[in-house]
């Protein structure tokens, strides 16, 4: 199947998404506006977004997921448990049997998430991990390492 669409999910605490983070720096570049998932989407989920699209790819095939700063608990965090995302085991085998295309990006510099929690997300879901030291929460204004990684599945698709 080929890469159709792409898909942003932001994650919690995100209102006017075009300006925050590099999310309206990465739609520009993409210049992707079809909201409909379906095994040609590529979805992008940052923080509990990605949680997200971890769930959805548990009951739905995608082409891709690409997890920017993922865990796996609710944190003690009381917002995040009334998401519904962490209130059950994570099923790793059947996210990776519905996604093509599984690539994370996590820092050990995140101020929100340990390490061991992204870390269990790309052992869980073998994952092409992309781990850095220095970019926290993924927060910058671009990211031109996702632009690589998006290409990369378009020229694979």
């Amino acid at each position: 199947m080929p890469l159709e669409r792409v898909v942003i999910v932001p994650g919690n605490g995100a209102e006017n998404t075009v300006e925050l983070n590099w999310y309206g720096w990465t739609k520009k570049q993409i210049n992707e506006e079809d909201l409909e998932c379906d095994e040609e989407t590529l979805i992008i989920g940052h923080s509990s977004g990605a949680a997200a699209a971890m769930r959805y790819a548990e009951k739905h095939k995608v082409f891709a997921i690409i997890l920017v700063g993922a865990y796996t608990s609710d944190l003690g965090n009381e917002n995040e448990r009334e998401s519904g995302y962490f209130n059950r085991a994570w099923e790793w085998e059947k996210i990776r049997t519905n996604v093509k295309h599984i690539i994370q990006f996590g820092s050990t510099d995140d101020p929100f998430l340990p390490w061991e929690e992204q870390q269990e997300v790309a052992d869980g879901l073998k994952a092409d991990l992309q781990k850095y030291s220095d970019r926290g929460h993924f927060q910058d204004t671009a990211f031109p390492e996702l632009i690589d990684a998006i290409k990369k599945l378009k020229s694979s698709s």
